[in-house]
């Protein structure tokens, strides 16, 4: 990463950290491109809409029309639009963006967004900051805005507040695959209430087994089962849903059904559903190592935008 050319004193315009009267001029910069942004979007507009927020926005330049901003909470999340900065400004952004991280210091458990501008604010505070626990440099971005030609699953349907003791320990175990620590380390009840909030907002996604041949035949967009299964055995969330993009998070599939056939038809009804009841676009982003699940997703319909990468703490 220390590749790039870029001075590591930097000198430049500096970022500010917005008042809240501004957020609607960062959001508007966020949906120039919203699969990129719609990690932050998700937090801003939220923000936004109740007045208080558990993060803050930095803007650059620190006076004047913004050009570029940071959302800045769990997660640090640069947002720089190609199309309205020249390679220097976009650079001189990231700089100033780093500038407050190095003030602030490390108040975020990753860096994520775009790949070469995470890969760029982090190669000015990687001498600054702890070193990370991993580093994902490439994540394919990948989208879909129409149904997949692969039959969905009628049993992929959307979780009630009565399968939460089904799902629960499936999110905990998709956590600790995907992440490498267990979310109960920070807490179970604050982890068991995300949980419950993507059930009651119809935002998780679950096939339950066993399969008989009445559940077969339900309707894979409009059905649902009338009786309930013990064991999730697929499961995905609508993790974050801004900008008419509704991004696909936390896809596990049991450790014993896999190899099965269960993910191609059950993300086919992930996107069945987000089309219908979410938004335009269906969105998800995948470690570029992790070949099988990409193969799956190119089976089920989806296409690669762009290449984010993450930084882990």
């Amino acid at each position: 990463m220390k590749s790039f050319a870029w001075s590591r004193t930097h000198a430049g315009p500096k970022a500010r950290v917005l008042a809240m009267s501004e957020w609607p001029q960062a959001i508007e910069i966020a949906r120039r491109d919203p699969v990129a942004s719609v990690l932050a979007l998700v937090h801003m507009e939220v923000g936004l809409q109740n007045k208080r927020s558990l993060g803050e926005i930095w803007g650059y330049p620190e006076s004047g029309p913004l050009a570029a901003v940071c959302w800045a909470g769990g997660n640090l999340i640069p947002i720089v639009p190609p199309q309205s900065l020249s390679e220097d400004e976009r650079l001189e952004a990231l700089g100033a963006f780093a500038q407050l991280a190095a003030k602030f210091g490390r108040r975020c458990s990753s860096i994520v967004g775009p790949r070469r501008d995470v890969l760029m604010l982090w190669s000015q505070l990687e001498d600054k900051w702890r070193a990370p626990r991993e580093i994902r440099a490439s994540q394919p971005s990948m989208v879909m805005t129409e149904p997949s030609r692969v039959d969905p699953d009628p049993l992929a349907i959307y979780a009630t507040p009565e399968d939460f003791d089904a799902v629960f320990p499936a999110s905990v175990h998709m956590f600790i695959e995907e992440v490498g620590v267990s979310p109960l380390s920070f807490g179970s009840s604050q982890y068991a209430a995300r949980v419950q909030e993507l059930i009651a907002l119809r935002r998780t996604i679950i096939r339950s087994a066993p399969e008989t041949a009445a559940d077969s035949a339900l309707d894979p967009v409009a059905g649902s089962l009338e009786r309930r299964r013990d064991q999730v055995v697929f499961k995905a969330d609508f993790g974050a849903i801004a900008g008419g993009v509704a991004q696909v998070q936390g896809v596990w599939v049991a450790p014993e059904h896999r190899g099965k056939g269960i993910s191609v038809p059950g993300m086919a009804s992930v996107v069945a559903l987000g089309l219908r009841d979410k938004a335009d676009i269906v969105s998800l982003y995948v470690n570029d190592y992790n070949t099988r699940a990409l193969a799956a997703y190119r089976h089920v319909g989806f296409e690669q935008v762009g290449e984010y990468a993450t930084i882990l703490f």
